[in-house]
């Protein structure tokens, strides 16, 4: 006698992902497994008095989506600050700030984020003195959208103790200004992190970007905040169709707060978080992070690789770059880790049995984090731990190929792409210089060299919508004729954002598909998004049902 269905979806144009059934009409899950797939009237039969049976009403059905790059805890806290994309000019800016001020009369530290680098103007860089003739007598604080470079007004400067400069290390700055105090600009983790600190969580969310240590003294309502915003920033996820995150900064901290979800059941998404290791971390420190991988090893939750910083970002020049920027062409910057430092790192990690993922943006980045893995490869051999490079926004030619020949994924956002639906194209594309154009944001150049690409958001960076971040994959134009065509189709934007998000987490074996036997991780789409038009899917298509470990964790 066939198992009974929990849960039947009929009436779909079902897109499995899997190679050998590529199209259905109706998927069944028992528990929290997918029990078959096939036409409405195969699985009609495995319906019972007690089953649930959903009509998708002919909308697309899919696995659900894997976000293989983002930052949950400062993406979390953002639902709760100021929103700033899309402002524009002095007034405009004024008016934001002015508004959530008064709507937050209790908050230490008012913060913004998504504020564009040219958010006065053009070639007019933010200034305290910007933000103290809008809000002089409350901390304030807003973020570039890249959350690498963010700009305080002068009371947040003040009880920060950064009014008068200080060193915060290497590739951190508190910019200081002719006047001989902080211009109000700090670039990196080390150098806004003290500002964080004055919010009502106390900078903890940015604990796992700038250092990746647990935050300390936690008070019972602390972590009763933290744990609820967290649990408000998956449920916003999951109404994405969001069913896997993995996460890009991370602490033990972050580990424990998850661990806690998971087993009161109020885990909405599978989620893995990182080891963050940093420049100023002995090497020994990677030891931890072997431990976090038998700590927390479940199909909801994983510590299970590490995280490095090797620059920064483009538009605030703190990209490792070869050959200058294109507005500054004897300007290359500096990596984070050294040649050697990084290099024993990725060996250590690889011998481990760790995946490493590399924040590496500028051309020399990029080849400097290759040069790492292809020394870990002569040290152990080749091992099948799927290192990635994370955004890869300028390549040099001469390093497209070697993603494939040392078997190193490309983690791209398309939606990172300037000029695209989220990022005016200056001034990153003057900074990234006309004569390199052709291998910036290049994810069909790396695809098409054999490059395994996976998408993701980073949210907060850019929204988490995985609907946006495909529009601008099967739609971007060029800046100017002649450039390679770097758009994917439908089909491989999908795939980048499921099966082969899953792969790179080493679950492809479970997850990623709709499969018999395969975890019940499922995205009902609000339509059939093959016949939307491209350039409308992001205001179009919506999540209208997820389903995370069989359980139903959205619905619209």
């Amino acid at each position: 006698m066939p198992q009974i269905a929990d849960l039947i979806i009929r009436n779909a144009r079902v897109l499995t992902m899997d190679a050998d059934t590529p199209r259905a009409e109706a998927v069944a899950v028992a528990g929290n497994s997918i029990l078959a797939v096939g036409s409405s009237n195969e699985i009609t039969t495995l319906a019972g008095p007690s089953t649930r049976v959903i009509d998708a009403k002919g909308a697309t059905v899919l696995p659900g989506f894997n976000e293989a790059h983002m930052h949950i805890f400062p993406g979390s806290v953002s639902l709760r600050q100021l929103n700033l994309h899309g402002i524009q000019g002095f007034d405009a800016l004024k008016q934001a700030i002015l508004g959530y001020a008064a709507a937050n009369p209790d908050e230490p530290l008012l913060m913004g984020f998504s504020a564009d680098y040219s958010i006065i103007g053009l070639g007019e860089p933010v200034t305290r003195q910007h933000l103290d003739a809008i809000l002089a007598d409350r901390p304030f604080m807003m973020f570039a959208p890249d959350h690498h470079t963010a700009w305080a007004n002068t009371a947040a400067l003040k009880q920060a103790g950064l009014l008068n400069g200080k060193d915060v290390g290497i590739g951190n700055e508190v910019v200081m200004g002719a006047d001989g105090l902080a211009s109000g600009e700090l670039r990196e983790g080390n150098a806004f992190g003290p500002v964080a600190a004055l919010a009502s969580t106390g900078g903890r969310e940015e604990l796992g970007m700038v250092t990746g240590m647990d935050p300390e003294n936690v008070t019972p309502e602390q972590y009763a905040l933290d744990r609820a915003i967290l649990k408000n920033g998956l449920e916003y996820c999951a109404s994405w169709g969001v069913t896997s995150i993995q996460n890009f900064d991370g602490n033990h901290y972050q580990l424990r707060i998850m661990r806690d979800l998971e087993q009161s059941g109020e885990l909405p998404c599978r989620i893995r978080i990182p080891f963050h290791m940093k420049n100023f971390m002995d090497l020994s420190e990677i030891d931890k992070a072997a431990e976090w991988k038998k700590e927390f090893s479940t199909d909801m939750l994983r510590g299970d690789f590490v995280k490095v910083f090797m620059d920064g970002v483009l538009d605030s020049q703190t990209a490792f770059m070869l050959d200058g920027y294109g507005d500054r062409p004897d300007y290359d910057y500096e990596p984070l880790f050294t040649e050697q430092a990084f290099n024993a790192i990725a060996t250590k990690a690889d011998a481990l049995g760790l995946q490493v993922a590399v924040h590496a943006i500028g051309s020399a980045a990029i080849r400097q984090t290759l040069d790492g893995y292809e020394s870990a490869l002569k040290a152990n051999g080749r091992q099948d731990n799927r290192h990635r490079i994370e955004h890869i926004e300028i390549i040099h030619p001469d390093d497209i190929p070697r993603f494939a020949e040392l078997g190193v994924v490309a983690s791209m956002q398309p939606v990172h792409y300037p000029g695209g639906t989220c990022f005016p194209a200056e001034p990153t594309t003057a900074k990234i210089g006309e004569d390199r154009w052709a291998y910036a944001y290049a994810w069909r150049t790396m695809k098409d060299a054999g490059a395994p690409v996976v998408f993701a958001s980073d949210w907060p960076v850019s929204p988490v919508s995985p609907f946006q971040c495909i529009q601008d994959a099967m739609t971007r134009k060029p800046w100017k004729d002649g450039l390679p065509d770097q758009r994917f189709t439908l089909e491989e934007s999908l795939e980048a954002y499921t099966a082969i998000g899953a792969w790179v987490e080493f679950m492809e074996d479970r997850k990623g598909k709709l499969k018999p036997g395969y975890l019940a991780d499922i995205a009902i789409l609000s339509t059939d998004i093959e016949s939307v038009a491209p350039d409308t899917i992001m205001d179009t298509v919506r999540a209208a049902i997820t389903i995370c470990d069989g359980r139903i964790t959205h619905q619209a």
